[in-house]
């Protein structure tokens, strides 16, 4: 654990009260099923109580600022727990990175993807589902991959638009959308598809997506954090995130 991260709980734990029993999270949409397993094996092992609202960063920011009681924030990128700090919605010196996350091309029919992307080119389907990018930062690196090889202008009359990357895996997954561009943790399990076919966007293309964690004003006085946070950095959670397929 860094040095920062220290300092931080430091920090938090010196303004916190004696009695606080649970913890509400509120996570980026691509970390909601390995946030499940990280809370469900901390409430198991320790009690405390772990409640979880999940949604587009941009959606949770917009909660946040307009005083929703979240004690965390798990983040899709790394600027939004920054702004939220800048605006006093959360504490600096408790912002860490919790995962490295990478988007992915997938589509539920098994034979639609092809390992190089190429479909994209071809153009042969009727609707491609990629995430709000003014919502999701996912969306921002399904975008860039369009931008990349030129071919907004060629598939603009083919993108749906959802909030988050939930919606689009949902889009794809129920057939409103051929393919789509999702996380890796959404349709892969230690190290094999789930389901449908992949193409895994090479980082040359879109860096791996840094996603941080902070703690919110409404946190501050909580005194599970502290552990919580210690929690995060445990050889259980850095299983957990490996099996999605964060780095």
């Amino acid at each position: 654990m860094s040095r920062k991260i220290l300092i931080g709980l430091s920090l938090l734990g010196s303004v916190l009260n004696a009695n606080a029993d649970e913890i509400s999270l509120a996570v980026a949409s691509n970390f909601s099923a390995p946030a499940k397993k990280i809370a469900a094996l901390y409430q198991q092992k320790t009690g405390v109580k772990i409640s979880l609202s999940s949604a587009g960063t941009g959606v949770l920011y917009n909660q946040i600022t307009n005083g929703a009681p979240f004690d965390m924030l798990f983040a899709a990128d790394d600027t939004t727990t920054h702004k939220l700090a800048q605006n006093k919605f959360a504490m600096e010196s408790t912002n860490f990175t919790y995962a490295r996350g990478q988007v992915v091309l997938w589509s539920a029919d098994p034979k639609l993807v092809d390992k190089n992307g190429t479909v994209l080119q071809k153009g042969a389907f009727a609707h491609l589902a990629v995430a709000n990018p003014k919502l999701a930062p996912y969306g921002v690196a399904g975008y860039s991959v369009l931008q990349y090889y030129k071919l907004l202008p060629k598939l603009q009359n083919k993108i749906v638009t959802g909030d988050n990357i939930s919606v689009t895996w949902q889009q794809v997954a129920s057939g409103s959308a051929d393919l789509g561009f999702v996380a890796l943790s959404q349709v892969s399990y230690q190290g094999k598809l789930t389901s449908g076919s992949m193409w895994v966007v090479p980082t040359s293309i879109v860096p791996l997506i840094k996603q941080d964690a902070i703690v919110l004003e409404h946190g501050r006085n909580n005194n599970a954090l502290p552990s919580f946070i210690k929690f995060l950095h445990s050889a259980p959670v850095l299983q957990i995130l490996h099996d999605y397929g964060y780095q």
